[in-house]
């Protein structure tokens, strides 16, 4: 009866709906399907590379705008460079490439950058920023989440693969019912694990509500590009958006619960794994008994004490017998078992005396065993559901936990698909099904959003700003499209051609409007100051980690090592480490990609944060670019920068002509007359200023000095090559 009475609401939320959008919001274009579009004939023909440049070239025209001239090829090189792998030329690539003169010269440069490991790196960081991915919890404690790393290495595998964006997609929705033998497909669910949570909240009822909340705005901003979050406490102000429709959305993941130790093996090598842990098992069982019955009343009063500060409720839902449990009551008891269940390490720090003696004699005798330990079992974190049977979710009035309404089903944007979606339990998996319903309407070619918000996503990242300006705001408050029949375009070829990220990507960049000048012409910027119409290519500062990459890149240091744990470099002099300490990595380590930096919410790496890295707490589908004093005093001013410097003026001094070389490896070009003859003027300049300091000062040298320098000379040089890292030609992509 229940179950008709929850269909019979939904029919009468169709109803309301009918009268409630306004004809406006039922003719907005982005809720209308992906219309086919011809490119349209334009009279600038040779112009024209592509069918991208037909669309651009049309809206220039009407306007009375020509279309810019190319860019030079050491421009064109970097920009493509820095925008597929985020890190600059080598002065050989730069070479090769103005020695081939071929009209396919440059199409080559981007398959060889698309093949690069080092793609996936750079466009992984982009996803991670949607994925609002961090490896702590955020709120007080800020605990660290020791396996989410192999989230980021799935995202980065991911594109390297050129997997299809639906297949992606699906993973991340639900790879765990879809693909349940496979351990990269569980870990894509960590994309709804990568929520902040706050592990002191005792009210596991409204915690759960809050991850939740959180769960259901990410997957609307994120692949339909709409403010779902709006409709929380109410009806969307503007977009066409129930508040039912939130919550619908939100049934979707209603049973789900964090799955944080997910085994990474094959089932071939997970048995292997088993049979040899239970070998070890037997021949340590005595051992390890008296380890438990050593530990066992710390780990008791630790629980308890833990246990204690649950709500009444809660507590009688935890100590409630398994099978009398309630979807709901399984819910608050997966969220409390982790906090629970002390491990071996934390409950023997509170061990004294004879105790810690016994403890340590005890792990002695266990080492003695490790030949034939397998180890832990590497695992991974991800999101699952906890049966077959989903607790209800209800519309919540203005949003608050623990005043519900009426009951919903899961179901889509009512506008679009007014009935509840259709669920079909996985065959061989405890789980709803209900993900799987959700991945596959996302990823349906007939969706109008999903195609169109990530090529819109696409095109933000390589010219700065989107064909839509608000990537995840499709809505009415969001920018309208500067090229509609374009995004409607490309959305079909990015379906036609299989959902292949590199496919759109080579598309883009063999355009004549990616391969435009950055310079700025007056009559142009007369009629449209914004360069919405893409008469130039748009200068954009590089990110944080493609400052640091290329800063490392060019010093001859970048450790070009792919995946696994994350690393800690050093952190900046004077700084107290962050809560729940910063072990630093060994030196080489150190210097990996920046993407593998440990993202600590609230204290994210010193100089990421000075260069606009995002806040991760939410979703970030477009970064700020800011221009503070702190940015260029992190390049003047900090210890690693120098060390940075000392290594590039290593580099550059062992060549024959050091000042070209540098040049070369910072800004891919040799220095120009009056270039050479200003760093000449500068370093005999610094040269003396530096030879006049008091004897005692230490000097910044690099790490070898050519035969017969003066050390001041040398020291020069190093300032030399800062002042080139903290240059906007270095830091700029034109």
């Amino acid at each position: 009866m229940r179950r008709v009475c929850a269909f019979v609401l939904i029919g009468c939320a169709a109803l309301f709906a009918a009268e409630t959008f306004t004809q406006r919001q039922r003719d907005f274009w982005s809720f209308q399907k992906v219309q086919p579009q011809t490119p349209p004939a334009v009279k600038h023909a040779a112009w024209v590379r592509n069918p991208i440049d037909q669309f651009i070239a049309a809206k220039l025209e009407a306007r009375g705008i020509e279309p810019g001239p190319p860019a030079d090829k050491v421009t064109l090189l970097r920009r493509a460079t820095f925008d597929l792998i985020g890190l600059p030329p080598a002065p050989e690539e730069v070479a090769a490439f103005l020695a081939d003169n071929s009209p396919a010269a440059f199409d080559r440069v981007i398959d060889r950058l698309l093949a690069s490991p080092q793609y996936g790196e750079r466009w992984g960081r982009h996803w991670l920023d949607l994925a609002r991915f961090a490896e702590s919890e955020g709120f007080k404690a800020d605990e660290s989440r020791p396996n989410a790393w192999r989230y980021r290495d799935y995202v980065i595998s991911s594109f390297n693969q050129d997997k299809p964006y639906d297949r992606f997609v699906q993973e991340q929705i639900a790879g765990d019912e879809l693909w349940p033998e496979s351990p990269e497909a569980r870990v894509a669910t960590g994309f709804h694990r990568s929520y902040p949570d706050e592990s002191n909240a005792r009210n596991l009822w409204q915690r759960r509500q809050e991850l939740l909340d959180d769960i259901t705005d990410t997957t609307g901003a994120v692949f339909l590009g709409l403010t779902y979050g709006c409709a929380r406490c109410h009806n969307h102000k503007f977009d066409p958006i129930l508040q039912a429709d939130y919550y619908r959305l939100q049934a979707f993941f209603a049973n789900t619960a964090a799955d944080d130790h997910i085994p990474m093996l094959t089932a071939g090598q997970l048995a292997e794994y088993r049979q040899k842990r239970a070998v070890w098992e037997e021949k340590t069982g005595a051992i390890r008994q008296a380890v438990t019955d050593l530990l066992a009343p710390i780990k008791q009063s630790a629980s308890k004490d833990y246990f204690d500060k649950y709500p009444p409720e809660i507590q009688a839902m935890i100590l409630k017998p398994a099978p009398e449990r309630t979807p709901f009551e399984w819910q608050m008891y997966a969220k409390a078992k982790p906090y629970l269940e002390i491990p071996d390490e934390e409950a023997a720090k509170q061990l004294r005396g004879e105790q810690k003696k016994t403890y340590e004699t005890l792990k002695a005798e266990l080492a003695k065993f490790d030949a034939i330990n397998p180890g832990d079992l590497p695992e991974g974190m991800g999101m699952t559901d906890l049966g077959r049977t989903a607790p209800a979710t209800h519309v919540l009035a203005v949003g608050v936990y623990d005043h519900p309404k009426e009951e919903v089903q899961p179901g889509f944007l009512t506008l679009l698909d007014p009935g509840p979606a259709a669920i079909a339990p996985p065959p061989n998996v405890q789980s709803t099904g209900r993900r799987t319903a959700l991945a596959k309407w996302l990823t349906d070619p007939a969706n109008p959003l999903v195609a169109r918000v990530i090529v819109n996503r696409l095109w933000n990242y390589h010219f700065g700003s989107g064909i839509v300006i608000t990537p995840s705001d499709f809505g009415i408050m969001g920018g309208r499209p500067s090229h509609p029949e374009l995004l409607d375009w490309l959305a079909q070829e990015f379906i036609r051609q299989g959902w292949s990220i590199k496919r759109m990507h080579r598309m883009i960049m063999t355009s004549a409007a990616y391969r435009q000048s950055s310079g700025y012409r007056q009559a142009a910027a007369a009629i449209d100051s914004g360069n919405r119409l893409l008469w130039a290519f748009p200068r954009q500062r590089l990110d944080s980690e493609v400052i640091r990459d290329s800063s490392l890149a060019v010093a001859g240091l970048l450790n070009l090592k792919v995946g696994g744990p994350s690393v800690y470099p050093e952190l900046p002099e004077g700084m107290i480490s962050p809560r729940g300490g910063w072990q630093l990595s060994p030196p080489d380590e150190r210097n990996r990609r920046s993407v593998y930096i440990f993202v600590k919410r609230n204290s994210r790496y010193p100089m990421m944060e000075a260069f606009d890295m995002p806040d991760t707490h939410e979703s970030c589908p477009r970064r700020d670019v800011t221009t503070t004093a702190p940015q260029a005093l992190a390049m003047l001013n900090d210890r690693v920068v120098l060390d940075w410097a000392r290594a590039f003026a290593g580099r550059a001094l062992a060549a024959r002509d050091p000042v070209d070389t540098a040049f070369r490896l910072a800004y891919s070009r040799p220095p120009d007359g009056w270039e050479k003859d200003s760093v000449a003027t500068f370093l005999e300049k610094q040269k003396h200023v530096i030879a006049a300091r008091p004897a005692g000062d230490k000097l910044a040298l690099p790490a070898a000095i050519p035969e017969g320098m003066e050390p001041a000379a040398a020291a020069a040089f190093v300032d030399f090559c800062q002042m080139l890292l903290n240059s906007n030609e270095f830091v700029y992509r034109n």
